[in-house]
């Protein structure tokens, strides 16, 4: 065996919420493990969105296991501000975080898995893929009729209004993500946004009925129960809830909202009802899809999600997800949801353990 290889008992894969997470109940059981990041710095995932974005969860909510956000109750943060709560998490916790990694594939080996990177072949008796579902944005493919003087963006890549060239703006997709661009940019562009708004949650329920709010998507709206099991169905399809913001508060602001967007026309957006808008820019606020092609062997769903039940991947024994939308509840891909699928990934790792999965050699 080659000594250059570098021997761990797990392998986390992103220093996300979700990986330090599960690196918090990992500290905790005396197994050897790291965690790769392949930013420059932990946090950096938040700190490159757009500059007003705010949580869409209260502070009270955003907290990790052993830590609570450092902000009063029923306040947004800011990304910035959970850039560093990351940050100083895994300092207070000195999770064995390493930056600047990049992974390039994980393979099956005989005693567990191969982990090769920038830095290194890691061998693992077991790995936790934390990396999110956002690695590549969605975009339809009848993107590519618009003109090329259409500046087209996706949100992610959105910063700021004053990046945007003068005329008008066209945001497709009405999620959060969409409504609070489109709300921003009202103020100095004629802005419309296309797509059905998704279901706005009032604010009374997030201020004064948030227990029982969050004891209903926490722990009703899990795949253990037929009404979680419905939702989950088509949860990739649809986007986030409207938090904070209102459809009301849309057309208050000038927003002109518009049917689904169907095709180019002319080069330019046409949308479900046959008619079609002249814009300067567009802004794709279509959501994302992972890239995992890069995990040799992993089944995936249709959609490129990994088929798990609840974060163990039966097929590869000893390769775990955390941090996937609904990967057991509507709160799996929240912040405050990923501490609970983090120590079931972890007991599970523990189980393992001790059932007598060969050791690597040495």
């Amino acid at each position: 065996m080659d000594q250059d290889i570098q021997q761990f008992d797990v392998v986390v894969l992103g220093a996300g919420q979700a990986g330090l997470a599960a690196g918090y109940h990992l500290s905790r059981t005396g197994l050897r493990f790291v965690i790769l990041e392949q930013a420059p710095r932990i946090g950096d995932v938040w700190r490159a969105r757009w500059d007003s974005l705010r949580l869409f969860t209260p502070a009270q909510r955003v907290g990790l296991p052993g830590l609570a956000f450092p902000a009063a109750r029923n306040t947004c943060p800011s990304k910035d501000e959970f850039a560093d709560y990351l940050e100083a998490y895994a300092r207070q916790f000195s999770l064995p975080v390493r930056t600047g990694v990049q992974v390039a594939s994980v393979g099956a080996t005989e005693t567990g898995f191969a982990v090769t990177t920038s830095d290194g072949v890691l061998q693992a008796r077991n790995v936790i893929a934390a990396v999110g579902a956002n690695a590549l944005p969605r975009i339809p493919a009848a993107a590519a009729g618009l003109d090329a003087e259409i500046l087209q963006l996706h949100s992610s890549q959105y910063r700021r209004p004053a990046d945007i060239p003068d005329g008008d703006v066209l945001v497709v997709g009405a999620g959060i993500s969409g409504a609070e661009i489109a709300l921003e940019l009202a103020a100095t562009h004629r802005t419309f946004l296309s797509g059905r708004p998704t279901p706005h949650v009032p604010d009374p329920v997030l201020r004064w009925a948030d227990p029982l709010y969050w004891r209903f998507i926490h722990f009703v709206l899990t795949t253990d129960n037929p009404l979680g099991r419905k939702v989950s169905a088509n949860f990739h399809r649809h986007g986030a809830p409207l938090f904070r913001i209102s459809v009301k508060d849309l057309d208050r602001a000038g927003v002109v909202r518009l049917p689904r967007f169907s095709a180019a026309a002319g080069g330019q957006p046409a949308f479900d009802d046959g008619t079609s808008r002249s814009v300067r820019t567009v802004i794709w606020a279509t959501g994302h899809k992972p890239s995992l092609d890069w995990i040799e062997g992993l089944p995936v769903t249709d959609w490129g999600w990994p088929i798990t039940r609840r974060g163990v991947v039966p097929e590869l024994p000893g390769l775990y997800f955390v941090g996937m939308p609904f990967q057991y509840s509507l709160t799996s891909g929240l912040v405050g949801g990923v501490g609970r699928d983090a120590a079931y990934v972890v007991d599970g790792i523990l189980e393992r353990t001790k059932s007598g999965v060969p050791t690597p050699a040495k």
